[in-house]
Formats: structure tokens, C-alpha cells, sequence
């Protein structure tokens, strides 16, 4: 049984989705990542749960890498897409794709999600719109464009 089979039933029963799992071997120690989310942000108290049942079920089912530290976390204003489904969810967003294979000249794909099929994705970009097939695609995640925040105005027309 894979790392995410292990992870997601007890993701889902804690009312959460799991948008990514990864076991990775560095220098010196071993983590567990395990990010999550729901509709409408996580809090705190969510994840500490959520961890606490997760690192139970790898307890029970013997997940033995030797020492490890496991994290629990949301993925962050720029969430990675996977499924077909996260990007259907995302349509509207601005989103940074990377292909294994040159689409129409490049790689690297930016732009605003129009819709999705079964197969594919279509992209907004300032070059037009972009068709990638979800099998092509290596790499994706929203983008958090940080705006300027208009000013309050003040009596006088100051501001």
C-alpha cells in the first residue's frame, strides 16, 4: 500500500482533503510531509488532529522507514494541482504549468484556467489560449499574485 492510500482515509475522515503526500530521505533525517485542506482554509487545531490520526494509522499499519519526522500542514497560497478535479475546482485561477514536452514552443505555461475536459486543461495565457493534456503535465500549481491595496480615503479627497 502506497504512502497516500495509507494517509487519505484518515485525511477524509477528519473532514479534510489531501492535496499531497511525500516521504523524503535528506542529510541526517527523514520527513513525512502530509498537506491538507478544506473549503474555506484550515486552522491549527485541524491539523494537530489530523496528525495525531494520521501518525496512529501509520502506527498501526507498521509504516517503518526507520526515525522520521512527520508534517502536517496546509500547502500554502500556492497549492499544487494533481488530479484533473483540482484543476476543475480552480477554474478562474491563475495557475504555473510545466510540461514534460514543449507545448506550442515551451514548457512553462502561465495563465488563468478556462475550463477542462476529461484529458485536458485550457489555459489563458498573454500568447492565447493553451490546450495541455493532464498526462503531459509534470509539474502545476496556483499562483498568488500579490496586489496593491487601494488606500482608504480621507475627508478632503486626500489619500
Amino acid at each position: 500500500m502506497d504512502l497516500e492510500s495509507l494517509v487519505e482515509p484518515v485525511v477524509r475522515a477528519s473532514g479534510l482533503e489531501l492535496v499531497e503526500a511525500s516521504f523524503q530521505r535528506g542529510p541526517g533525517r527523514a520527513i513525512l510531509r502530509v498537506f491538507v485542506d478544506r473549503e474555506g482554509g484550515i486552522d491549527l487545531e485541524a491539523t494537530a488532529k489530523a496528525a495525531e490520526r494520521i501518525s496512529r494509522r501509520l502506527d498501526l499499519e507498521g509504516f517503518d522507514p526507520g526515525p522520521y519526522t512527520l508534517e502536517v500542514s496546509s500547502p500554502g497560497v500556492e497549492r499544487p494541482l494533481r488530479r484533473p478535479e483540482d484543476f476543475a475546482r480552480r477554474v478562474g485561477e491563475k495557475v504555473k504549468v510545466k510540461t514534460a514536452r514543449p507545448v506550442e514552443g515551451t514548457r512553462s505555461i502561465t495563465g488563468t484556467i478556462v475550463g477542462t475536459g476529461p484529458q485536458e486543461v485550457r489555459i489563458a495565457t498573454e500568447a492565447g489560449e493553451r490546450t495541455v493534456s493532464f498526462d503531459d503535465i509534470t509539474v502545476a500549481r496556483t499562483v498568488f499574485e500579490w496586489g496593491a491595496v487601494p488606500k482608504a480615503k480621507t475627508k478632503g479627497g486626500k489619500g
